[in-house]
């Protein structure tokens, strides 16, 4: 059984990306809907955010502390929290005014790869990118997506994991780190509509190469085997989870970040953890560290 309990007081509209820190032990994590970076070192309790100057939906770490890559609604930047320096990166999707940035994780080789997602419709329309080591922005040959979601790699890189939202299938397929080239697109797992109502939203890989998932609309994150086999779900005191990272000394401990947006106001009321971080502890837990940005060349940051 979960050990589960609040972080901090702290509530997000649209809390998103948590990410564990091992360099400064905090964690860090968006709320998109208010264009806000937050971090939270656990042993002091204490808790800072920065507001920026557009909504920020996913970022990467990089290997100086405090510098990241932020995926903003229509950009990539580079980020200094220490003095609040932006510097633009590369304009994603400049002449499709109905999508944004969503879901990002850094692959293994130091690359960060992220999705789009359509804000103002169904159609398909939003795409796989990465933002090389060399700073060079690429697009996954991927089909297209409605809301890119679930970005996740094995231990050894080689394959990826990601999902469109609505769809409520996580896929997988190879990948090559080195060129960015995809193949065998494939079903991992399929969300069962009689015992979920949820929809996969982040993702991260623990040691024995499980992914975990955080299920918007399930109150729970689920946990599957390396060949897609549903292996744990755990139940959660808020409706939507958005995103869950392996923290502490010993990556023993998970955080799930979660939000509020969309709840209907009697259901508000009735979920008074809605956009709260999540602490958790389960037996035989053990995580990974994750990569950070331009991990082969990250002074150049």
């Amino acid at each position: 059984m979960a050990d589960i309990h609040l972080l901090s007081p702290t509530r997000c509209t649209l809390g998103e990306g948590i990410l564990w820190d091992e360099q400064q032990e905090k964690l860090w994590w968006v709320d998109i809907q208010q264009c806000m970076l937050w971090n939270h070192h656990p042993a002091s309790q204490q808790e800072q955010h920065w507001v920026l100057p557009q909504r920020v939906c996913s970022f990467a770490m990089t290997a100086i502390p405090g510098v990241f890559i932020l995926g903003l609604a229509k950009q990539l930047v580079r980020f200094d929290s220490r003095n609040g320096a932006l510097t633009l990166l590369a304009e994603v999707e400049a002449g499709l005014h109905s999508t944004r940035i969503n879901d990002g994780r850094v692959d293994r080789a130091g690359n960060f790869v992220f999705g789009t997602m359509n804000e103002h419709g169904p159609e398909a329309i939003g795409h796989f990118y990465r933002f090389t080591t060399s700073g060079q922005l690429q697009r996954l040959a991927l089909p297209a997506v409605t809301v890119a979601n679930s970005i996740a790699f094995s231990p050894d890189g080689k394959t990826m994991y990601c999902c469109d939202t609505p769809t409520r299938r996580i896929l997988m397929c190879d990948y090559d780190a080195d060129s960015g080239a995809v193949d065998r697109l494939r079903l991992f797992a399929q969300l069962d509509h009689t015992q979920t109502s949820g929809y996969p939203d982040g993702s991260c890989v623990d040691a024995a190469g499980c992914l975990w998932n955080a299920e918007w609309g399930g109150r729970c994150i689920t946990c599957y085997t390396p060949d897609g086999q549903l292996r744990q779900r755990v139940l959660l005191p808020v409706t939507q989870a958005t995103c869950l990272t392996f923290a502490g000394p010993d990556l023993d401990t998970l955080y799930v970040s979660s939000a509020y947006i969309g709840l209907p106001e009697q259901q508000r009321a009735n979920d008074a953890n809605a956009g709260a971080v999540l602490q958790l502890t389960l037996p035989g837990l053990r995580g990974l560290r994750e990569t950070r940005y331009g991990a082969a060349g990250a002074s150049t940051c």
